[in-house]
């Protein structure tokens, strides 16, 4: 005990500017319980003022765990005279008007210099803030596990976002699946896709290509076959179904099958079961198939040339995989991601892509969709010279495919003002001018001259 007075109103006028000033809850409670003191930061905190809450015990404000479960109600002796301490405590007060606030406490049992009891001290720290922050960490880390399975597909356009969202229908039901798109949409990455996202993702996920094959070779391939049950068959082969046990089965451009081979599948997709080459006995898998075409197989089935019992079986959950026309603008997103795998495949370094080579890429009509704009830009990457890749280092065959109408339709004099206007703002320099046009300096030559503008 501090023996001077004038010393001991210092300490006691200290801890009253020391309770004032900090930025957090603190109150004093004494060796019954009742809270002592109550800074400014527990008034902000509760709504409950400072002569509201001198002389109550804690209870009054609810909080939802101390020790292990609620804490003391009705008057009962706080716990913290039992345990000594508490240290990092997360907890949730009640406020003045009943709504509830995240906190994390520390409190300690204070004694005088003689070792007698004399209270406890409670710090309270407002966690409210980075409760939300780790409640939307948590969502984004559950929507991200949810989008992982998606592999190599890029994109934000909303025709991918809802791709997006059918993978994971696709992903959550046991039903066949249809992908429908055009070459080189990326349908075995939405199949890998379907596949990781589904309760089978541990099992096998196997690949067969059904286009451009006899049934013969088609059916050995699918179904496997025994020794000896054609000439070359000189041991037995397990099938690509027999394979996929436990797991799934994409099979690719299931529009090229022939009638018989429709029919052999019918029967797979129905009893889930089959025969090998040249064997009598059935062999029972438990399989999901996905399958995909770019052919239209409704029309297909019009035509008499598919099955449309087969149709259904396979189309209980179809997919559509939009061409990269209708996202042009996933396209800078894209050529982003194939430099940096490139950069790290092959380890040489580009600085970007210019403007001028990028705005052709996203204004080309890419049939061969993103599988042409991955070898574009691997071609670009091969040629490019420099540290960023330019309009020279593009596909001639993609330069030479533009469109050749000049930027307006109307005469010959206001096209050729608009390319001057053009020319001007980009100081005389061709190679931008013709980028700004999105076209080659070939076409903008030609446009030139056309218009008697070359000198």
């Amino acid at each position: 005990m501090l023996s001077n007075p004038r010393l001991a109103l210092d300490a006691q006028e200290l801890l009253a500017h020391v309770l004032a000033t900090l930025p957090g809850g603190l109150f004093t409670v004494d060796t019954q319980g009742l809270i002592t003191s109550w800074n400014r930061g527990m008034e902000d905190m509760t709504g409950y003022s400072a002569a509201e809450a001198l002389g109550r015990t804690c209870d009054f404000l609810k909080g939802s765990t101390c020790f292990g479960g609620p804490c003391t109600r009705d008057g009962q002796t706080c716990a913290l005279f039992a345990h000594g301490h508490v240290h990092g405590k997360r907890c949730s007060l009640m406020r003045r008007d009943g709504s509830r606030v995240s906190v994390v406490k520390n409190a300690r049992l204070m004694r005088d210099s003689h070792g007698a009891l004399i209270g406890g001290i409670e710090a309270v720290t407002d966690v409210s803030g980075m409760v939300e922050l780790e409640q939307e960490v948590a969502t984004l880390r559950s929507v991200a596990a949810g989008r992982a399975h998606q592999g190599r597909l890029i994109g934000s356009h909303p025709a991918m976002l809802q791709l997006y969202d059918f993978i994971e229908v696709a992903g959550r039901v046991a039903s066949s699946v249809l992908i429908q798109g055009e070459t080189g949409t990326g349908k075995e990455l939405v199949a890998h896709a379907i596949h990781m996202a589904s309760a089978r993702s541990q099992g096998p996920f196997v690949k067969m290509s059904c286009a451009a094959r006899p049934d013969g070779l088609l059916e050995s391939e699918l179904f496997g076959h025994i020794r000896g049950a054609f000439t070359g068959a000189v041991a037995d082969r397990k099938g690509r179904f027999a394979a996929a046990d436990g797991g799934t089965i994409f099979l690719d451009e299931i529009g090229d099958i022939s009638p018989t081979m429709q029919t052999r599948l019918l029967r797979v997709l129905q009893e889930r079961e089959f025969e090998r080459v040249g064997d009598n006995r059935s062999i029972h898998v438990d399989i999901r198939v996905i399958a995909a075409t770019h052919q239209d197989l409704q029309v297909l089935c019009d035509q008499g040339r598919f099955r449309r019992d087969l149709y259904y079986r396979l189309a209980v959950v179809p997919v559509v995989v939009p061409p990269l026309r209708q996202r042009r603008s996933d396209i800078p997103l894209l050529v982003e991601h194939f430099l940096d795998r490139l950069v790290r495949v092959q380890g040489r370094p580009v600085s970007g892509i210019s403007p001028g080579a990028l705005h052709i890429l996203t204004s080309a009509r890419w049939p061969g969709n993103v599988r042409e704009l991955e070898n574009a830009v691997e071609y670009a990457y091969a040629v490019c010279q420099g540290g960023e890749l330019t309009e020279g280092c593009l596909p001639p065959g993609l330069l030479t495919s533009e469109p050749k109408a000049p930027p307006t339709r109307g005469s010959k004099a206001t096209e050729a003002a608009e390319i001057r206007r053009i020319l001007a703002e980009c100081d005389g320099n061709r190679s931008q001018a013709a980028a700004r046009l999105g076209v080659s300096r070939m076409t903008l030559w030609k446009w030139l001259k056309r218009l008697d503008m070359e000198a």
